[in-house]
């Protein structure tokens, strides 16, 4: 990705991906090569998180089925730029798999902290790494893309636009952008944290280190921390916030309960 593009926050969907070249598990890829054809994209934030792991099997696990509808399955990693990021770690996960690897370089560390020197640093990473997600997904005429967003992924994105936005909203469980002709969805959206990391420990698998910077001095570690607190006084504070986003209209979301009692 052209850096003065980045720099100067121009970074759109719809915008021409760069080609280029990179080594993987299964040899030499070559992105435009897999032009005309359905790909799937894992996504992934600078920390890494047990749910990345997860998502990575599953989606190996159905390699057979996606062969069958002339679907292939890639894993593309945009590497931040922050130290400590463990791309082979990645490169091993995909290989024990059978999944082609291959990884994205982007200074985005060096925009966000030092040329930028943003106060809210992870809104500004999270834009960039979608917007070159998107971008390489319109490009490839991909139709859907899979996020790993997890339940209290969106319970603490519920509370964080309502303290701190002044807004009654989360994100959906799929979304549907206009200029991309994209649509996003989280097959995650009720697999809790804990789960997640219930089924790594089960299963033995390993997860890369958080090496975000931002790591626990975040808004959303706040708000994650603030949950835990206001749980130990009352279990069900989860399932009540849950129950808030699906009976308040909140767009993407119904209240299902609701609607087979009224009918």
């Amino acid at each position: 990705m052209d850096y003065e593009i980045m720099m100067n926050n121009n970074l759109k969907i719809g915008m021409e991906a760069p080609d280029f070249n990179a080594i993987s598990t299964t040899g030499e890829i070559s992105l435009s090569s897999y032009k005309g054809k359905w790909v799937v994209f894992f996504s992934h934030p600078g920390d890494f998180t047990p749910v990345c792991t997860t998502e990575i099997i599953g989606f190996a696990k159905a390699d057979t089925y996606f062969k069958k509808i002339n679907t292939e399955l890639i894993a593309i990693s945009v590497n931040p730029g922050f130290e400590y990021f463990d791309s082979e770690f990645l490169k091993k996960t995909c290989d024990d798999l059978g999944v082609p690897f291959f990884e994205e370089k982007y200074d985005i560390s060096k925009i966000v902290f030092e040329d930028r020197q943003e106060q809210n640093p992870c809104s500004l990473c999270a834009n960039l790494r979608r917007g070159i997600l998107n971008t390489v997904a319109k490009r490839e005429h991909c139709s859907k893309i899979a996020l790993g967003h997890n339940l209290d992924d969106v319970l603490e994105t519920f509370l964080m636009n309502l303290l701190f936005a002044g807004s009654i909203s989360t994100f959906s469980p799929v979304s549907y952008m206009d200029r991309s002709g994209i649509t996003l969805i989280r097959p995650l959206i009720y697999a809790s944290e804990k789960e997640t990391k219930r089924y790594i420990k089960k299963n033995g698998k390993q997860i890369m280190p958080k090496v975000c910077p931002m790591d626990g001095h975040s808004t959303r570690e706040y708000v994650k921390n603030l949950i835990v607190t206001l749980s130990i006084k009352n279990p069900h504070v989860k399932a009540n916030i849950m129950g808030a986003i699906k009976r308040n209209n909140i767009d993407g979301w119904k209240d299902t309960t609701q609607r087979k009692q009224s009918s």
